[in-house]
C-alpha cells in the first residue's frame, strides 16, 4: 500500500450534523448485552456530546429526532464527507434504509451534488475511517466488497488513496471505527486485533489498556480528541501523546453499539 506524502495532517472541521436519539431510540438494532438504554439518560449525554463538538469549534446543525427509525441518531451510517465532497452511503441493515433519504436535504444545503452507494453495493459510514490522504474502508457484517469498490472509486476521482480491511472474522466489531481511530499524522488508535492487523503496517497504534476495548472509539476534532468516559488507562495514553482530551459518558449509546464518532457527520 503506498500512502501519500501529503495530506496527513488532520483537515480542520467546521461545520457537525447530529441528530438526538428518538424516544424508540431502545428498540434500535444491537448486538451488546448491556440491558436497555435509558431514553433520558441518552439525551442529556447527546446534549454534552453537541457542547463538545462546539467547544471545538463546529457549528452544530441539530435535526429533529425520528422516530420511523429508532437507529437513527447514529448519522455517520449514512454518508462518508472528505475535504471534496459528500457521497451518501446504502446501509448494509435493510431497517435502516430510509435514513439515508432522511439526510438527503440536511446534506444538500452543503453539497451541490450527492451522489450514492448502489446496489448490489452495501456500506455504512461507520466502516470508513479517514486517516489525512489515505482512507481505510472496512468490509464487515454492514459493508460489503462491491459498496467498498464503490466508494474507492469515489475516492480517486479526488485524488484520495484508499485500502480494505476486513474485519468480518474479528469477534466484537460491528464497524471498523468500533476499534479504530485516526489520531492525526500518520497515528492510529485501536483495539488489539487491529493493532496488529498487516493492514495499518505504516502507521504508529496505540493499543487499547486491557478491558477497554471501547475506548479506542474515539473522535480527533481539531485541536482535541473526544473520548468515552470510563476508561482512564486509555485516557491517560493519550494525555501522555500530547493530546488534550474531552472525556463524554457514553454509556447509554455503547449499550446501542454505538460509539462517539456514530453520532455526528463531520466536516
Amino acid at each position: 500500500m503506498r500512502l501519500p506524502d501529503e495530506g496527513i495532517v488532520n483537515r480542520g472541521f467546521r461545520h457537525a450534523v447530529v441528530r438526538p436519539p428518538s424516544a424508540n431510540f431502545a428498540s434500535g438494532l444491537t448486538n451488546a448485552s448491556l440491558g436497555a438504554p435509558s431514553y433520558e439518560r441518552a439525551l442529556r449525554q447527546h446534549a454534552r456530546y453537541r457542547e463538545a463538538l462546539t467547544a471545538c469549534g463546529l457549528a452544530v446543525t441539530t435535526l429533529e429526532p425520528d422516530a420511523r427509525f429508532p437507529d437513527s441518531t447514529f448519522v455517520e451510517d449514512t454518508a462518508v464527507i472528505t475535504a471534496h465532497g459528500a457521497i451518501l452511503t446504502r446501509p448494509g441493515a435493510p431497517s435502516r434504509a430510509g435514513e439515508v433519504d432522511a439526510i438527503r436535504g440536511s446534506l444538500g444545503g452543503f453539497f451541490e451534488a450527492l451522489p450514492s452507494i448502489v446496489a448490489p453495493g452495501t456500506l455504512d459510514g461507520g466502516d470508513v475511517c479517514e486517516a489525512g490522504g489515505h482512507v481505510f474502508i472496512g468490509i464487515s457484517r454492514r459493508t460489503n466488497e462491491a459498496g467498498a469498490e464503490q466508494l474507492a472509486d469515489w475516492l480517486a476521482i479526488s485524488g484520495l488513496t484508499s485500502s480494505f480491511a476486513d474485519i468480518r472474522a474479528l469477534p466484537g466489531l460491528l464497524h471498523l471505527k468500533a476499534g479504530l481511530a485516526w489520531l492525526g499524522e500518520r497515528r492510529l488508535a485501536g483495539v488489539g486485533p487491529l493493532v496488529s492487523h498487516p493492514a495499518f503496517d505504516e502507521y504508529e497504534r496505540i493499543a487499547d489498556p486491557p478491558g477497554e476495548e471501547y475506548a479506542p472509539n474515539c473522535v480527533l476534532v481539531n485541536d482535541r480528541v473526544l473520548v468515552a468516559g470510563g476508561f482512564p488507562l486509555f485516557e491517560e495514553t493519550l494525555r501522555g501523546a500530547g493530546f488534550e482530551v474531552i472525556v463524554l459518558d457514553m454509556s447509554e449509546f455503547e449499550k446501542m453499539d454505538g460509539g462517539l464518532s456514530c453520532l455526528s457527520l463531520r466536516f
